[in-house]
Parts: structure tokens; sequence; C-alpha cells
């Protein structure tokens, strides 16, 4: 059975420790842009950008948009990626951008993000924002945010399981090399695959 890191509450405490976080290191949110990476970072940079407008008493949402990196991944030669959409509403240049991911584990994805990025325009400032962040880097590359460090092994997998996705109840699990994948089980009815 995968273990469970982070349970729904531990979720929503974590993103808005993070929200303050970002509100504080940027003082205020004054040219802030979330962009979450496709796909789990999407879901989670529309939960950080209602807490940051919540808790600044903004009357409209922090501008916030998703990031296919599929084609600037180092390994799309090698695997078959998902293609999803690019949805950037807003002009990048000279924005505060804070990148938002489910899991950083080597850094190869977020240094294709910021390849992505610096495509769409030169920001004043890319800040990076993890629910997970497991170790393991291949590139020197760091989170500004995490909500959870968790050393793993490089057989282990991390699963951000949401809502938004199907599943019952958001969480975070661990699952070992042999354990069976939460997957299918772990959705409510009626939910997509």
């Amino acid at each position: 059975m995968p273990k469970v890191l982070l349970d729904n509450k531990e979720i929503d405490r974590a993103l808005t420790r993070i929200g303050h976080e970002i509100i504080e290191r940027n003082k205020g949110v004054e040219d802030l842009c979330l962009v979450g990476i496709q796909r789990g970072g999407v879901h989670l940079a529309s939960r950080l950008a209602a807490k940051i407008a919540a808790t600044e008493g903004l009357a409209k949402p922090i501008p916030m948009g998703s990031l296919d990196i599929s084609f600037y991944r180092d390994d799309i030669r090698l695997r078959k990626h998902a293609v999803r959409r690019t949805e950037i509403p807003f002009p990048v240049e000279g924005r505060k951008i804070v990148l938002v991911d489910d899991v950083f584990f080597t850094g190869r994805s977020i240094r294709a993000a910021l390849d992505a990025i610096m495509d769409l325009g030169r920001p004043a400032i890319i800040q990076l924002a993890v629910l997970v962040d497991r170790g393991h880097r291949e590139l020197p590359i760091r989170a500004d945010y995490a909500g959870k460090n968790v050393p793993t092994s490089m057989s282990e997998t991390v699963q951000v399981l949401l809502e938004e996705e199907g599943f019952t109840e958001d969480r975070v699990v661990l699952v070992s090399p042999g354990e069976p994948e939460p997957g299918e089980s772990g959705r409510g009815e009626g939910a997509g695959a």
C-alpha cells in the first residue's frame, strides 16, 4: 500500500504557507503571475492564485497561466509525451513569474519550463514553487518555495492525487517498487482516466 506523505489538510496548509511566502518575498503582488506546469502544476497554481488573492483582499485573481513543456524536454526523442495546452493570457515581459509544479525531482522539467517561458519574453524574475521536493537533482536548479521535502530512492515515485483530476480526496503518496499504483482505485465514481 502506498504511503501517504500529505493528506488534504496538509496540502492545503502547505499551499497557504507557500502563498504567504510568495507575497512576502515579492513584497506584495504587483506584477506577480503564476504559471502552472502541465498537468498537476496547473491545478496547484490555480489554488495558490486563489489563496494569494484572498490573503491580499484582491477583487480579481492573480494572473495565471498554464505551460506545456513537451517540446522543450531533453527526452522528447526517447519517450512519448502527452501534449497539452499552453495558455499564458498575459505578457511575461517584465513580470515576476512563479512557476508552479507538483513534484520536483531531477530538475529537467523545470529546465524545459524555463526555456518555454523565455521563448515568450523576458520576465523580471522567475521563481519556482513546488508541492513536493524529492531531491535527486541532475541540474543546478532549486525550488524557492517547497511544501514538503521528501527524501526518496530513485526507484520510488511520488504521486500527487488531486480532486481536480477525479480523485475522491487530495493526497500525496509515495509508491515503492512492486506496490500497486493508486490510479483508478483512488478515483471517485464517474471520473475519467
